[in-house]
């Protein structure tokens, strides 16, 4: 006994329509994430212009040399924070390109540290990794030293603290780099609004 299909052909391209229209809407839907995910991940820095019309220029970075135990001065960053986060107050720097620049110190509970000299650029609400401290006092450069947007997440939580609290106020460099030191050293974060 044969079995006999008997829905008409016509409902059957009507169907076959529709499903091709719909994969194709998805597909265009799924490009534009895409290209949006993309454009994401170029530095924002890229397209900014200053106020003075002219793009923004990253200057020259100097490593500091490696840091001393006597200036590392640790920062809040978050009651969840698995590591302990210092600064070495002598290496912080403010460029004329509204960069704050320092060497961080991290410490986890069973005594692992990492060394690194990073960067915060105020206006755009980014960090970069310049280097990393070796054992010996040396550093190495970063390979993967693109601008990064810092967000509240675990990853970069320590960025955030340092930025909201330490380093910039209304996307410019909060004050000298004596007054940032001063902030760190008493622990006296800035207060919103002032």
């Amino acid at each position: 006994m044969a079995f006999v299909l008997r829905t008409p052909v016509v409902k059957i391209s009507q169907l076959l329509a529709a499903s091709l229209l719909l994969l194709g809407f998805s597909a265009h839907v799924h490009a534009d994430s895409f290209d949006q995910g993309s454009a994401m991940k170029m530095n924002p820095g890229d397209f900014d212009d200053d106020d003075d019309g002219k793009s923004w220029q990253e200057i020259k970075t100097e490593i500091p040399p490696a840091p001393q135990a006597a200036n590392l001065v640790s920062f809040y960053v978050s009651p969840n924070a698995t590591m302990n986060f210092f600064i070495d107050v002598k290496s912080i720097s403010a460029g004329k390109d509204g960069v704050v620049r320092y060497t961080l110190v991290s410490k986890s509970e069973a005594g692992a540290q990492n060394v690194s000299y990073e960067g915060i650029r105020c206006q755009t609400y980014e960090s970069k990794l310049y280097a990393f401290g070796q054992k010996d006092g040396s550093w190495s450069r970063a390979r993967l030293n693109d601008w990064k947007r810092i967000n509240d997440s675990a990853g970069s939580r320590h960025h955030a603290s340092l930025a909201k609290d330490y380093l910039c106020q209304d996307g410019m460099v909060a004050g000298k780099v004596e007054d940032i030191r001063g902030r760190i050293t008493n622990n006296r974060p800035i207060k919103p609004g002032s």
